[in-house]
């Protein structure tokens, strides 16, 4: 079942057959969605969501294992699980019901303080990467390889960055690639949420980060993958708060700008090969800047 097959109705009708005491809740779909999973209100406290891919699914068992050891330990709250549903005629795929988290999603949401802001997330990931990761899932396909070696997709920026030839600077952008993936991570692997975008932080009334959500592409492994949101939300002085506030070293910061850098490079291409146009990703996640003024971000420190 695709995504856009994936309706109220659906939902619905899941709840209806496996959750009968939370039949008579009303679903409505949420204001902004994202790609991975379809999510919908379940009355005012709780929320559905059902993955739009098979590729998603491995992730409801983590996040259900997880979140509950995470969520004390941390200064902003997570997702709460609260059950899981099974496939059946309605939906070929397990499926989530989580603690509604009231907020908006930080693209959307006046943040007063962008620096208070920045702090506080780097606070967030510090204390996420400081939590014993023994036994927690090594990165990996069900992170989508978050926390994994940068070079896992040396094939795809460089293919990328060989698509947008005459677009970018190319030589330029092939040397900060190669400066990041010659950078390890050399100590014990730490937690990584994934997928830190703004897309995926909630922002309360006055302004300060209430929660970060959607841990499914999390894993223990590099915490490079976490820094993107430096050059696609933050600048200037909440770049550098954000920096500050996350005492990471050199070399994981410029892994960090790889990872930035690829992900605006694979947007790029994807949309000269018809794919979805460059300013779609963005606007979903809530990026600040487009994928090519991520690019002249990471350059022009890298000069």
């Amino acid at each position: 079942m695709r995504k856009g097959d994936i309706t109220v109705e659906v939902a619905r009708r899941l709840v209806a057959a496996q959750f009968p005491q939370w039949a008579e809740l009303p679903v409505r779909p949420v204001a902004h969605d994202g790609w991975d999973n379809t999510t919908f209100r379940l009355g005012d406290e709780l929320s559905l969501r059902l993955p739009s891919d098979d590729g998603y699914v491995a992730q409801i068992a983590k996040e259900h294992r997880g979140l509950p050891v995470l969520a004390p330990l941390l200064p902003r709250s997570i997702p709460e699980p609260v059950a899981v549903g099974r496939p059946d005629g309605a939906f070929p795929r397990p499926w989530s019901i989580y603690r509604w988290i009231d907020g908006e999603i930080a693209g959307h949401a006046p943040i007063a303080d962008l620096s208070a802001f920045a702090t506080d997330l780097a606070t967030f990931l510090a204390t996420l990467q400081s939590i014993d990761s023994t036994d927690g899932p090594a990165a990996g396909a069900h992170s989508f390889f978050r926390g994994s070696p940068l070079t896992v997709y040396d094939d795809d920026a460089r293919q990328a960055i060989g698509a947008l030839a005459g677009d970018i600077d190319t030589d330029a952008v092939t040397a900060l690639w190669e400066s990041a993936i010659a950078t390890t991570w050399d100590r014990a692997p730490v937690w990584v949420h994934g997928d830190v975008a703004p897309s995926n932080l909630l922002v309360a009334d006055d302004g300060a980060l209430r929660a970060v959500i959607d841990f499914g592409c999390s894993a223990v492994g590099d915490p490079a993958c976490d820094l993107v949101i430096a050059w696609t939300f933050f600048a200037g002085a909440s770049r550098k708060a954000f920096v500050a506030a996350s005492a990471l070293d050199d070399d994981t910061w410029q892994r960090g700008r790889g990872w930035a850098l690829w992900k605006a490079l694979i947007t790029m291409a994807e949309a000269r090969r018809g794919g979805p146009p460059v300013a779609a990703a963005p606007a979903r996640c809530g990026w600040r800047l487009a994928p090519a003024e991520t690019i002249a971000a990471v350059l022009g420190e890298q000069r």
